[in-house]
């Protein structure tokens, strides 16, 4: 058998693979200089005055044909406009996922709200109509699920649950750009859709979020949220309700639009990268590659390690010293354990909105078995060649046969 690179063997690979953290894993290029360019030589950087974000908008509400886009400064920024839009009294409760970045649960809290979690799916990680259903109360006003990895949730179904009960549906789009639903894409099956352009995801500015919806009136809320509740389209200069500054810059928008024109191919590149390693992987046992029914878009790679193929903190260790990165867990505990969620570090001592609320163990047992045992992370990107996809399965393969084994 193969010695493995942590124990003293010839790792698979030396050479990096293409990253979103450097230029070899990112498309950036002349017209993102151009764009730049045509932005700082116009003298106008603000989009209370400048084009660009306002084409932008227009843009990607006609890319998933939408009515209406609204762009901001995050993906962080984006859902807390939604939530904003929901507009929910003090104390009411909002359900969402124990397994995101903690830019789905904040915004919650921030329109002091209560996150309630409901678990996910074993296998996908995402929530399931089942689960939220058993977590609505009279209080619930919204539902926030988000499409992990890229792989889209029943969000048909949730839909159709939200409707049933009468509160609104939040998608968090941020790893799942062009995912279909059918014939449309993930953020147009819910009230408003949310997304990031963080470095990290299929597209990017650096940072920068994008909201769409078909509601008029949220569409005008999240407008007026991201201004400070500044009507300028009335010519006032009033203030209509608390609200932030959350606006994006014409830079932002300008490098954004021409990321756009990437954005069809990025994700085709990533899905044959993946289908790739999945036939190279798919008959090792005790290892679940990513369900995928034509709908997965790869923001990252998932894969789901049984006990009986050894420990999962090993394999994410090992295949690093591969060379090829691996997270284990992907988190370092459920959003509900962090000291911010479940020890109530809000404003100041009080403890609000949570004040009364108990995030115990065991409050999600997929997500937390997930979390702590069986969910390894593989970093995904669309410059990946064949050879880089043949070395993460070579790496894969030879992990598996030593862990499995011992």
């Amino acid at each position: 058998m193969e010695k493995l690179a942590r124990d003293g063997g010839t790792p698979v690979r030396t050479e990096p693979l293409p990253s979103t953290m450097d230029a070899r894993g990112r498309r950036f290029g002349d017209d993102e200089v151009k764009a730049v360019e045509r932005v700082l030589r116009s003298g106008m950087l603000s989009a209370t005055w400048g084009a660009e974000v306002p084409a932008l908008e227009l843009e990607f509400a006609s890319l998933l044909g939408a009515g209406y886009a609204v762009a901001c400064s995050s993906g962080t920024a984006a859902l807390h406009l939604a939530v904003a839009a929901v507009n929910p009294d003090p104390g009411d409760e909002i359900i969402t996922t124990p397994i995101s970045d903690m830019g789905t649960v904040f915004p919650i809290m921030m329109q002091n709200a209560v996150p309630v979690f409901a678990d996910v799916d074993p296998i996908t990680g995402n929530l399931t109509p089942e689960t939220v259903e058993a977590a609505i109360t009279p209080r619930t006003k919204a539902v926030i699920v988000v499409h992990l990895f890229g792989k889209p949730a029943a969000v048909r179904e949730l839909r159709e649950l939200c409707d049933r009960h009468g509160i609104l549906l939040i998608e968090d789009c941020a790893q799942a750009y062009l995912a279909p639903v059918g014939d449309t894409y993930v953020g147009r099956i819910g009230h408003i859709g949310c997304f990031s352009l963080q470095q990290t995801k299929h597209i990017s500015a650096g940072d920068g979020g994008l909201t769409v919806t078909d509601n008029a009136q949220h569409a005008r809320r999240m407008r007026l949220f991201a201004d400070k509740g500044w009507p300028r389209d009335t010519d006032e200069r009033t203030y209509l309700f608390l609200a932030l500054n959350y606006r994006m810059t014409e830079l932002v928008a300008s490098v954004t639009r021409a990321q756009l024109t990437k954005l069809r191919a990025v994700v085709k590149d990533r899905r044959t990268a993946a289908a790739r390693l999945t036939a190279a992987i798919g008959d090792l046992a005790g290892v679940t590659a990513p369900p995928d029914g034509g709908d997965h878009v790869y923001w990252q790679y998932p894969l789901i390690i049984s006990p009986a193929a050894g420990d999962m903190r090993e394999w994410a260790a090992a295949l690093t010293a591969e060379g090829v990165p691996a997270n284990g867990g992907y988190l370092t505990s459920p959003l509900y354990a962090a000291p911010a969620v479940r020890e109530r570090v809000t404003y100041g001592s009080s403890g609000y909105p949570l004040r009364d609320v108990e995030y115990p163990v065991g409050l999600c047992p997929n997500a937390e078995e997930l979390i702590g045992r069986t969910l390894l992370v593989l970093p995904w990107n669309e410059n990946y060649t064949d050879a880089d996809v043949d070395d993460i399965a070579a790496a894969v393969r030879k992990v598996h046969n030593a862990l499995e084994t011992e």
